[in-house]
């Protein structure tokens, strides 16, 4: 029997840098639905969960997630870990796939290569095109089986290992097999994730000089724009911005 792949998003409302950055406008869409739109374009992703939590001010995260059609699970706000895996035990997921909602630059077709190398290898407990990997930051897909996360969810008891969902499975190699996906090239010095009022800066850029209605511009696309206007990069540098 196939696997059942599921995307599941973390969302909410809450962020202390930039409130509300998930519902900031790029183009047409907030930024959560750009985010789904392209998860919806991952061929291998059989399902599409957002784990937002039970404050009321994320109510209006459940009702952009249902008139997108997607599934939605609400759980603790400062467990993530745990509510990763009560979503993941709703939509009876056998592969997880761990996507955040600041990344709307997120490449469907990137993100697709790495759970099609997690399922090609049935030793791989964990895949992941982050750690040391070489990509632009705001790109990471993390995979995992679900009895992984069970464990971690068992086991793992740390502050960190709640708040961050995957700690105790990439950090345990004694315990999990774990692979990585990198680029032959090394840009992780792009930041394009959405945490900061730069970032959206930057990243509004790029959506008014890549975006068009109905298709999903590709990591690639981002690259060539960085390089024929270098100064670009420089909007968000200050992580702290």
């Amino acid at each position: 029997m196939k696997a059942k792949v599921v995307i599941i998003i973390q969302a909410r409302m809450g962020s202390t840098r930039l409130p509300g950055k998930v519902l900031k406008p790029l183009s047409d869409k907030p930024a959560l639905t750009h985010v789904i739109d392209r998860c919806k374009a991952v061929p291998l992703a059989d399902e599409i969960v957002i784990a937002t939590t039970i404050k009321d001010e994320d109510d209006v995260i459940v009702q952009l997630a249902q008139s997108e059609g997607v599934s939605v699970y609400r759980g603790s706000e400062l467990d993530v870990l745990s509510r990763y895996y009560e979503a993941a035990r709703m939509s009876r997921a056998d592969v997880i796939v761990r996507i955040t909602s600041d990344c709307p630059v997120l490449d469907p077709e990137l993100t697709n290569d790495v759970i099609s190398a997690y399922l090609e290898d049935d030793s791989v407990d964990y895949c992941c095109n982050w750690i040391d990997a070489g990509f632009p930051v705001g790109l990471s897909a993390e995979v995992f089986h679900f009895d992984a996360l069970e464990k971690a969810q068992l086991e793992g008891h740390s502050a960190y290992e709640r708040e961050h969902v995957t700690p105790f499975i990439h950090d345990h190699t004694e315990l999990f097999k774990v692979k990585v996906i990198t680029n032959v090239t090394d840009y992780s010095n792009y930041r394009w994730t959405l945490d900061t009022p730069k970032d959206l800066e930057l990243i509004s850029l790029m959506y008014d000089k890549l975006y068009e209605p109905g298709k999903i511009f590709s990591w690639k696309q981002g690259l060539r724009l960085m390089e024929e206007f270098p100064e670009m990069a420089f909007i968000n540098m200050d992580k702290q911005s």
